[in-house]
């Protein structure tokens, strides 16, 4: 190979973009097929309400980016976790985000949801707009933040009526380390109580 042909190759290389661009088209497509998915689970009157937030758990454990969000959350205080302790965390901020936002969900019967408009956020994420109807309450806007993890698109954060999820999680979480004695054993040990309940 010549000088001329790797000089290329590198210059090529440099003009691409660091991070693959979130397509906000292809962020919409999955959220509605989620949300359809999402939905017709929430919907089935056939289930059981055990066996909807079963359902819905899976059908998020396979669109949200836990590990991402769950590091995101931990913030600065993943540093100083020990890697057993990371493990531990992830394992057991699994467990409790897929059941409160299963919970949460399997609680919607007669659900309805349409899409609003689509926006990047950044190089990395799109922010695609939802409008959640309940039978006999308040419409609420729902905002599904959506990052190319992988290769994949994947939920990275919820923001209710302009509520982050993980910021809100990241804050609460830091306060319990804090009051720990800077502990992310303190944070582990919260979660495991409230999954035991």
């Amino acid at each position: 190979m010549t000088r001329r042909s790797i000089a290329a190759i590198l210059l090529g290389m440099a003009a691409l973009p660091a991070h693959a661009q979130m397509d906000t088209a292809r962020a919409a497509g999955f959220i509605q097929a989620a949300g359809n998915e999402l939905v017709g689970v929430i919907n089935n009157g056939r289930l059981s309400a055990q066996a909807r937030r079963e359902q819905v758990a899976t059908i998020l454990r396979r669109a949200v980016d836990v590990e991402g969000v769950g590091r995101f959350v931990l913030g600065r205080f993943w540093r100083v976790a020990s890697p057993a302790e990371q493990q531990e965390y992830l394992r057991l901020y699994e467990d409790s985000l897929v059941r409160n936002l299963a919970g949460r969900f399997g609680e919607f019967q007669g659900v309805r949801f349409e899409l609003g408009r689509t926006q990047s956020r950044t190089e990395e994420d799109a922010l695609v707009s939802t409008v959640v109807q309940r039978p006999g309450q308040a419409a609420f806007n729902l905002d599904w933040r959506i990052a190319d993890v992988g290769g994949q698109p994947r939920i990275v954060d919820l923001i209710a009526e302009g509520t982050s999820l993980r910021l809100t999680q990241r804050s609460e979480f830091a306060s319990v380390i804090t009051r720990g004695g800077g502990q992310v054993s303190a944070l582990i040990a919260a979660l495991r109580q409230q999954l035991a309940q």
